[in-house]
């Protein structure tokens, strides 16, 4: 079963190989949403300040019936947040909210705030800022594990370069038909483990006729058959989902996908629309 199997992070830390994701999950259903998770076997929980659930997250933590060590969380620090002042009081503002002694393992959401997002400026000393207030969380015991979130490579370069802790994730969207290979690459070569958020494409993949005729042929489900592609790739996958039958499903990832055809869904056409999450800057878009 994959809710037995984890990653060893650099730092030693091991983490679940599979994820819930709560992105868009409302702060006021947050806590069924992870109490159902982790009922069905989770023992991962993703979310972010960005989100603006992290209260309902650690509630759903709290109440889920299981000792606290047994659930891994993550959360994100703000886009925008590029000061070492500002990264202090919104780790502590995290631990406050969610109502935890720690967690175990917190981000950078991104190297730009979002509404200059891949728009050339890289925010390199302010990264190197935040990237200090984690290293103190982290040395303090507030926080398991430490990484960052849509890094490219010259900005991986600029913490590995100039920290005294290195990153253990860089969380990306990758999914069949946009896969960074060269980047996840680079990751692996230093030794940090890729997350795959948007494993589904945020179910633009459900419409794709030769990805449905794949996964018929292996007896499941698109979002299995694209989960189970993350997988295979040595990533870990972060299928968002509030409804128990869909976060069941995704966890039934428990066969193989032929050389062949991870070959096929490697070369899958991009995607050029991501429906309503286009406006997103991750999905191409711009915010307002």
């Amino acid at each position: 079963m994959i809710f037995n199997e984890t990653y060893t992070l650099s730092n030693g830390v091991k983490i679940p190989k599979l994820g819930l994701g709560t992105w868009n999950i409302e702060d006021d259903k947050a806590a069924q949403a992870v109490r159902d998770a982790i009922e069905i076997g989770y023992r991962h929980i993703d979310t972010a300040q960005g989100y603006m659930n992290e209260r309902g997250v650690g509630e759903g933590i709290r109440t889920c019936g299981f000792a606290r060590e047994e659930i891994f969380v993550t959360t994100k620090l703000q886009a925008d947040i590029k000061s070492y002042n500002e990264a202090v009081a919104a780790i502590n503002d995290s631990l406050k909210k969610m109502e935890l002694d720690y967690i175990d393992l917190m981000i950078i959401h991104s190297p730009q705030p979002w509404k200059e997002f891949r728009e050339g400026e890289h925010f390199f000393e302010g990264n190197l800022e935040v990237w200090r207030a984690l290293e103190e969380a982290y040395k303090e015991g507030k926080l398991r594990a430490i990484g960052v979130s849509n890094f490219e490579q010259v900005d991986l370069n600029n913490i590995l370069e100039n920290g005294t802790v290195e990153p253990v994730v860089n969380q990306v969207l990758a999914h069949v038909s946009n896969t960074p290979f060269e980047l996840i690459d680079y990751c692996q070569s230093k030794g940090i483990l890729v997350e795959a958020y948007s494993p589904v494409a945020h179910g633009e993949l459900l419409k794709n006729q030769e990805i449905a005729a794949m996964a018929e042929k292996y007896g499941v489900t698109i979002p299995q058959l694209c989960i189970r592609y993350c997988l295979q790739l040595g990533l870990l996958p972060l299928p968002k989902s509030a409804n128990p039958d869909h976060i069941r499903s995704n966890a039934a990832v428990d066969f193989e996908i032929s050389d062949a055809d991870m070959d096929v869904l490697k070369n899958a056409e991009r995607i050029k629309d991501y429906g309503e999450a286009s406006i997103y800057p991750v999905f191409g878009g711009k915010l307002k």
